[in-house]
């Protein structure tokens, strides 16, 4: 079910706040790193999870190192 997050002003800098709910079906509480991703799907939040961060580097590592090929398997 679709619910709504408050963008408010943190010093120089924004921040949401997460409704409760939100909270619970993540599995986070105050304080934890949260992981943002994007694609078909619109944009996900994560609990932040070490390895993945560093599997998601290597993935774009290689992406990076292959622009070209990749680009024309997308053709």
């Amino acid at each position: 079910m679709p619910t709504t997050a408050k963008i408010i002003a943190i010093g120089n800098s924004a921040g949401i706040i997460l409704p409760k709910e939100t909270l619970v079906r993540l599995n986070v509480k105050k304080g934890d790193t949260l992981y943002i991703t994007e694609g078909p799907q619109g944009i996900r939040l994560l609990l932040f999870d070490k390895e993945f961060a560093a599997q998601m580097e290597a993935a774009r590592e290689v992406m990076r190192e292959n622009r070209d090929v990749l680009q024309r398997l997308a053709e």
